[in-house]
């Protein structure tokens, strides 16, 4: 059965995702070096404050304090065992406070770690992570899955391999790409049409890019894209590049600063719209506007 997200994508509608995670968590409390995914135990109250205000902000899709939630990653804070119960209450928590008519996507980040040949870990280990990751998700209510902020094709293809195999749900997959002198590429190499090739092939239901060195690259991803794709596509920009002040992570970005390139985005006919580090609920504010046409 063709999802409600899906059928709203295949309308025409553009759906309106939200912004960044991390810098919200920093700004409520958390600590350099401390895991933002315990918080989903630990402080609850705060991750919730940061979904309902995305939501009130006019997300369509609220993503899961999850991105960091593969064993892998959580044992770098001794929480690898963990990782079930934190993920799946990320999205829980995500779930309680959805409005109708709204959707929790399972944000799924790399492992922080580095594939063989080059580096130690499996792809089968790779694939188990992502596997329970997904497993909790799910679990916790999730409507889709966001495979985000990736620079591999043997990672990617892990993460989707592994959400397929547990469950039926949509899977949006983005790269995260740079600027160099030959052109656009993530840092690993992978360009802009073997992204979307092989992300064709592994049968995502949407795909894009997020996070990187700010609009202008996700512009100029996003047009290479939609030459080469017709499946929707979802784009989130971060909000400039970070600059650390007081021990800080600072985005200097305004709304307002954004909201042109934001116009030009969304005139590429993009599916998804929605915001990376440094983004918040202000600048979903004004996606918002754009979106509906109020911000014209």
């Amino acid at each position: 059965m063709e999802s409600v997200l899906l059928k709203r994508l295949s309308a025409g509608d553009i759906l309106l995702s939200d912004g960044a995670m991390g810098t919200e968590l920093q700004k409520r409390g958390l600590k350099r070096g401390e895991c933002p995914e315990l918080m989903n135990i630990q402080q609850p109250q705060i991750v919730q404050s940061i979904y309902r205000d995305y939501y009130t902000a006019g997300s369509d899709i609220v993503e899961t304090n999850s991105f960091g939630g593969t064993r892998s990653r959580l044992s770098h804070y001794d929480l690898q065992d963990q990782a079930y119960r934190l993920n799946r209450e990320a999205a829980r928590l995500a779930k309680e406070v959805c409005p109708e008519g709204r959707f929790v996507a399972g944000s799924m980040g790399p492992t922080g770690a580095i594939l063989e040949p080059y580096g130690e870990l499996s792809v089968d280990e790779a694939v188990d992570q992502f596997k329970e990751q997904a497993e909790a998700l799910a679990e916790g209510g999730v409507d889709i899955f966001f495979i985000e902020t990736m620079i591999t094709l043997e990672e990617m293809g892990a993460a989707i391999q592994a959400v397929k195999s547990v469950s039926d749900l949509p899977v949006a997959a983005t790269f995260t790409f740079e600027l160099g002198p030959t052109g656009i590429h993530t840092n690993w190499g992978v360009d802009v049409p073997s992204a979307v090739r092989f992300l064709t092939e592994q049968g995502v239901d949407i795909l894009g890019a997020n996070c990187g060195e700010g609009i202008d690259v996700i512009l100029r991803t996003v047009q290479e894209m939609r030459k080469l794709t017709d499946l929707p596509i979802l784009a989130q920009p971060n909000a400039g590049l970070p600059e650390i002040k007081n021990e800080v992570i600072v985005y200097h970005e305004t709304p307002e600063a954004m909201r042109e390139k934001i116009k030009e985005l969304l005139a590429l006919q993009i599916n998804i719209l929605g915001g990376c580090c440094g983004t918040s609920a202000s600048h979903i504010k004004m996606m918002r506007e754009l979106i509906d046409g109020k911000g014209q």
